[in-house]
Formats: C-alpha cells, sequence, structure tokens
C-alpha cells in the first residue's frame, strides 16, 4: 500500500464519521485562528503606533542647548547659545530634509473688544514639513519674511472663535504687544496632545520678528530637524553632533554645550512591547493547538479500537505493521491539516472583522500562516503516531478474536 492508497483509505473512514471529525478539529481550528488573528492584530496595532509616532516626530530630531548629565540633568549655560547658523548648517547636511528654528512665548493677542492670552511661536518656514501642519487657509510665511522679520502671524484653528467669530481672519490685523500683526493664513486642526494642551491655540510668527520685535534676543531656544526615516535617526544624530561641535568650536575633551532628543527611545519601546504581546498571545493561542492534538490522539485511540477487527483482517492477508502505521499516521495530519486549514480561513476573517471593529489595520502575514499550518502538521504527526504505533503493533489473532 503506497502513500496515495493510504490516503484514499483515510478520505473514506473520516467521511464517514463527518461530525465527529469535525469535532476533533475543532481545538486545531481555534488554535490555528487564533495564532493568526492574534498576530495580525499585534502587528496591526505595531504599525498604527508606529505611524502615530512617526508622525508626532518618529523622524524627527530636536537639538537643545545646555549638557546633559548622564543622570539626565540639563545644566544651562549661556555660552555658545544656539543660533540661526547653526540650524543652516544642520539644514545643509544631505541626511537632513528640513530644519527650523524655534522659539516661544506666551502673550496676550488682541482684535477689536476681544482678547485671548496665548503662545507665541516663532519658527522658521520649514516648519509646516517637519509637522506635515500646514495651513488650511492662507498661506505660511516665507524667506522673505524671516529676512525682514516681518510683521505677519499664521493663528491656529482654536484662536479663530475666540477673537474672530465667525469672521474670515486672514487679511485682518492682530495686536500683539504693540505691533499689529496681519493674518495671512489659518493652520488646520492637529487636536490636542495626550495631555491635553490644545496645539491649536497657538500664534506662528517668522522667529526674527519674535526676536527683535517682541523678546529682544539673538538666539533660538531649539532647532527642529526632520530627517527622511527613523531608521536613519541615529545617523543624523551622529552627523548633527559633528557639525554641531564645529561649529561651536569644542575640543576633544570638552563636553557638548547641546543635547539631542529624539522619539527613537519611545519608538523601540513600543517595537519591544508589541513583540513581547504578540509571544504572548501566540502562545496563549498555541495552547489551543495543544488541545486540539490530544483530541486527535484520543479520537485515534477510538478509530482504532472501532477497527480492530479490520486491522486483523488486513494483517492477516498480508499488510506490514510499517503500513497499518502508515495509514493511521495519515489519517492524523489529513485531520490536523484539514483544521489548520478551516484555522487559516477563520484566522484571516476573524483578523478581518477584528479590524473593523477595532479600527486599525490588521496585518495578516504569510510567514504567521505558514507557521500555524506547519504546526498544525506537526501537531497532527505528534499526536498520531502513538495511535498509530498501538494499530500496527496488534496481534493479528488476537485482533480477528476482538468483538
Amino acid at each position: 500500500m503506497n502513500l496515495l492508497d493510504a490516503l484514499t483509505i483515510s478520505i473514506r473512514s473520516l467521511r464517514s464519521n463527518n461530525v465527529r471529525s469535525l469535532l476533533t478539529t475543532l481545538g486545531i481550528i481555534i488554535g490555528v485562528a487564533a495564532v493568526i488573528a492574534m498576530t495580525a492584530v499585534t502587528q496591526g496595532a505595531k504599525q498604527m503606533i508606529q505611524a502615530q509616532l512617526t508622525s508626532l516626530g518618529g523622524n524627527y530630531l530636536l537639538v537643545n542647548p545646555g549638557q546633559l548629565s548622564a543622570t539626565g540633568r540639563i545644566k544651562q549655560t549661556d555660552i555658545n547659545q544656539l543660533v540661526s547658523e547653526d540650524a543652516e548648517a544642520i539644514r545643509n547636511l544631505s541626511i537632513v530634509k528640513y530644519a527650523s528654528e524655534l522659539i516661544d512665548a506666551t502673550t496676550q493677542a488682541v482684535f477689536e473688544n476681544r482678547s485671548w492670552f496665548t503662545t507665541l511661536a516663532g519658527v522658521g518656514v520649514d516648519y509646516p514639513y517637519i509637522n506635515d501642519w500646514f495651513p488650511e487657509k492662507g498661506n505660511f510665511f516665507n524667506n522673505n519674511d524671516i529676512k525682514n522679520s516681518a510683521l505677519v502671524c499664521v493663528i491656529g484653528k482654536s484662536i479663530v472663535p475666540k477673537l474672530f467669530g465667525y469672521q474670515n481672519p486672514v487679511g485682518k490685523e492682530i495686536k500683539i504687544e504693540n505691533y499689529k500683526f496681519k493674518v495671512i493664513g489659518v493652520m488646520a486642526s492637529i487636536g490636542n496632545t495626550p495631555s491635553g494642551w490644545d496645539q491649536d491655540d497657538v500664534v506662528f510668527l517668522p522667529y526674527t520678528t519674535l526676536q527683535k520685535k517682541i523678546m529682544g534676543i539673538s538666539h533660538v531656544e531649539k532647532i527642529a530637524v526632520s530627517i527622511d526615516s527613523p531608521e536613519n535617526i541615529l545617523i543624523a544624530e551622529s552627523e548633527i553632533t559633528k557639525v554641531m561641535r564645529e561649529r561651536h568650536n569644542l575640543s576633544r575633551n570638552q563636553k557638548n554645550d547641546f543635547y539631542i532628543s529624539t522619539q527613537l527611545v519611545h519608538i523601540e519601546r513600543i517595537f519591544k512591547i508589541s513583540k513581547i504581546m504578540t509571544i504572548l498571545l501566540g502562545s496563549i493561542a498555541s495552547i489551543s493547538l495543544i488541545v486540539g492534538g490530544i483530541g486527535i490522539m484520543n479520537i485515534m485511540l477510538v478509530s482504532v479500537r472501532e477497527r480492530t477487527r479490520e486491522i486483523g483482517i488486513r494483517l492477516a492477508v498480508g499488510a506490514k505493521e510499517k503500513e497499518i502505521l502508515i495509514q493511521f499516521l495519515v489519517e492524523a495530519v489529513l485531520l490536523s491539516l484539514i483544521g489548520g486549514l478551516i484555522g487559516v480561513i477563520v484566522g484571516i476573517s476573524g483578523s478581518m472583522i477584528a479590524s473593523s471593529i477595532l479600527k486599525w489595520p490588521a496585518v495578516i502575514s504569510p510567514f504567521s500562516i505558514i507557521v500555524a499550518f506547519f504546526f498544525a502538521a506537526v501537531v497532527g504527526i505528534f499526536f498520531g503516531i502513538y495511535p498509530a504505533r498501538k494499530a500496527s503493533q496488534l496481534d493479528p489473532i488476537e485482533a480477528l478474536r476482538y468483538e
């Protein structure tokens, strides 16, 4: 008897007990479906969180003044504060896409008889590109506005109802300190931070305007930098450090008088948590595979008992022990593979349903399907060996006497 004959006999045997075969494979179905669904959902969550972190600064670096100690404490110094020339040098690096000077302050903005206490943000022209945040109405200021310290501003969405009500603010003037600023744009809404701070409650000015006409300073507080990919953060950090040390004339033995902060630590932490969750959930789901394997072993032992006379007849007419072993092993593996196939279909469908309910992507990996299907086959072989060996080792005479 060859493998094809064993497969034919196994299919015939399973079809004669459809309900029992389906119930036997239930553990395998649940196990494979759970492994695929859990992996897809956790990978989708990881992808979504990574995208959110990237949008919040996954490819974003912030150059800050001051010395950062080993314990994380910052020592501020007035020597070699950050200046716009530092930002220009960073901007000229090939790995850098955009760089913007940053300064902030808080003050009142006034329009006619209305006033609102808000944040002033002095930034460069690259700022919208770094944060992927652009005006909904009007325009952002340009290089000429920076060069001329122009009295123009772009306001956040939350400022509009506070100062202008239902009026279109573009083209109107608001008073900040002793200056009148022309509103040239309104930023699209970006919403609150996780801590509840309203990011739309802000007025953007050219950083030179905020420096010279309101704050009376010549330095900038921070430099925001955007690169092409989060994978290049470490390279960019190294290159920025090198150019900043050269600009600040720091010798080999001198510590940096600046430090660079990134989202890399948070991204790596998310990846580690996602990996642990995938392994944990996959392990829990794999328990169903083991339970399913035990079910297959149990039903195969019942099958051996029910077909004892059949086995005895085959052995009596010349069937070898090896052929009986192969027949029952094929039957066990076939049960497991059928369960695995149904489990794959259920797992993919479950992933799609979970994705729709949870509102995040489900990443169905072909590798996870192959692994789940492979383990289903392994379970069938492992738990099918004992019943198959027991069947092959039956004494033909005793088997023929069995009622």
